[in-house]
């Protein structure tokens, strides 16, 4: 009897183990990083897209210049950060719709990192970029399309670039929206260290 009580109070051990092991991996969170030490402080990163390409129903978007300004910092061990600009030039749409114009709204967009089945990925939320599109046949025109939600980008690291596709959104539970239909974004960032931080590689 004794034995049994024993090897049940083992049992119950090493659920309550693995419970905490498992809770405390799905709660950990990357830090920002430059040169392999956590940034302490704060620092501000920009990029231009490599490519990038937002496809709304009715009228597919690129812009050949997408750029974007961001301040990081860490708390509490986890990466944090805001979108402070966003600026969208000589833009494009497929179709017969042309874009008259284009713009981030309501920023700063506040953005954090998270960890999922093992890796890393940027979460930027509260987009909102609005557009305004023309042309005869452009379905879209005469009204600003706006679009909304979260996207959630992964982290590489070895290149220092975050990738958003339909696979990240997927992975993250992130959206975009215009109304009730759904935006697809595909994006290929750089990430550089703007501040004290030039130069040095930085990793989420």
């Amino acid at each position: 009897m004794k034995s049994t009580r024993h090897i049940a109070v083992l049992a119950l051990a090493v659920v309550a183990l693995a419970s905490a092991a498992m809770a405390s991996a799905a709660s950990a969170a990357p830090a920002w990083k430059f040169n392999g030490t956590e940034l302490a402080g704060s620092e501000t990163i920009v990029g231009a897209a490599i490519s990038s390409k937002l496809t709304i129903p009715g009228a597919t978007t690129e812009c050949a210049h997408f750029l974007y300004n961001m301040k990081i910092s860490n708390s509490a061990g986890t990466g944090k950060g805001e979108i402070t600009e966003l600026p969208l030039f000589e833009c494009t749409a497929s179709g017969s719709c042309t874009v008259e114009s284009i713009a981030a709204e309501k920023l700063n967009w506040p953005t954090h990192l998270t960890t999922i089945a093992g890796k890393d990925y940027l979460i930027i939320e509260n987009i909102r970029v609005g557009i305004k599109y023309s042309g005869s046949l452009c379905a879209l025109s005469g009204t600003l399309t706006v679009v909304k939600g979260t996207a959630g980008g992964l982290i590489e690291n070895e290149t220092q670039t975050a990738k958003f596709n339909k696979t990240t959104f997927t992975a993250t539970g992130t959206s975009l929206k215009v109304g009730s239909s759904s935006v697809e974004w595909e994006g290929l960032f750089p990430t550089e260290g703007f501040e004290t931080h030039r130069e040095q590689a930085i990793e989420g």
